[in-house]
């Protein structure tokens, strides 16, 4: 399928992008679906006062660990402000989670991550049971361990050295990663036609709301992603990474994009990327 046909067959819709697009040229419609959270991002009002400490012999990972696993690699800007050095970091939940960084992975496989050690989990960062910080992280845990979605595979990389093995595993060494730049909220055009850049073999890994920068990575069947051309308002140009779902036959009726779209399991559904998820391609395109 060729990125125009694509586009002109697709609806799109903005779920976490926050973009609002004049679709006059180029395509007709779009779609945008996100695994879907039972607590909406702008609705809970999250601390700032949740914080951790790093042993004193263990600094947070460096580009070393990047480039010796994917020389021919370069680091992407979604990833480089998680990589800040210090041994103590003031963490904090936010809507896309820019200002949390990564663990070394000792420290992070130090830590629980499955839903019987929520209280462990809780006691580690001194939030209460009943707190609305301590609900996201029971729900983000709890997506990481739902069942996979059928022609599914995903893997929640708690550091950034098990976030590149992932993709290693399933791209290889010669791959590019991706994101969409960001941009302020404002009204957007398409500027050219959709170019193709990855296909079902893309993982795409977002990043998750959590105490520290966990990415939430899946693999899907019957996958397409596109570079979209995109001119602002005030003359920004913006290059937006999104992924079409050729076969949503498989997903369940309850999916926020269904009931979005007031549509049934089945058509194509195609979604922006958040300026801080990533998507692994082969480098062949």
């Amino acid at each position: 399928m060729s990125p125009a046909t694509t586009c002109s067959l697709l609806l799109l819709f903005f779920l976490t992008l926050s973009l609002h697009i004049n679709l006059s040229t180029a395509v007709n419609s779009i779609v945008v679906s996100r695994r879907t959270l039972a607590v909406a991002v702008d609705t809970v009002p999250l601390s700032k006062k949740v914080a951790t400490f790093l042993p004193s012999d263990i600094s947070p990972p460096t580009e070393m660990y990047w480039y010796s696993r994917l020389p021919n690699t370069p680091l992407p800007k979604a990833l480089g402000y998680l990589l800040q050095p210090g041994k103590r970091m003031r963490i904090r939940f936010t809507n896309s989670g820019t200002e949390v960084s990564f663990l070394p992975r000792q420290v992070a496989e130090s830590i629980p991550f499955s839903s019987d050690k929520i209280p462990e989990i809780l006691k580690y960062f001194a939030l209460e049971v009943n707190s609305k910080e301590a609900r996201v992280i029971r729900d983000e845990i709890g997506g990481c361990e739902d069942p996979n979605m059928e022609g599914e595979e995903k893997f929640c990389a708690t550091s950034l050295e098990s976030l590149i093995d992932f993709s290693v595993e399933w791209l290889g060494r010669n791959v590019r990663v991706l994101s969409t730049d960001a941009g302020k909220k404002q009204e957007y055009t398409v500027s050219a036609r959709a170019r193709m850049i990855g296909d079902d073999k893309a993982a795409v890994c977002h990043k998750m709301r959590y105490p520290y920068a966990v990415h939430y990575c899946h693999v899907i069947a019957d996958t397409e992603v596109y570079e979209l051309p995109l001119v602002g308002a005030d003359g920004t140009k913006v290059k937006a990474v999104t992924v079409c779902h050729l076969n949503t036959s498989a997903w369940s009726p309850d999916h926020m994009a269904f009931q979005v779209l007031k549509i049934k399991p089945g058509p194509a559904v195609c979604h922006f990327l958040d300026s801080d998820t990533l998507i692994w391609v082969p480098a062949k395109y």
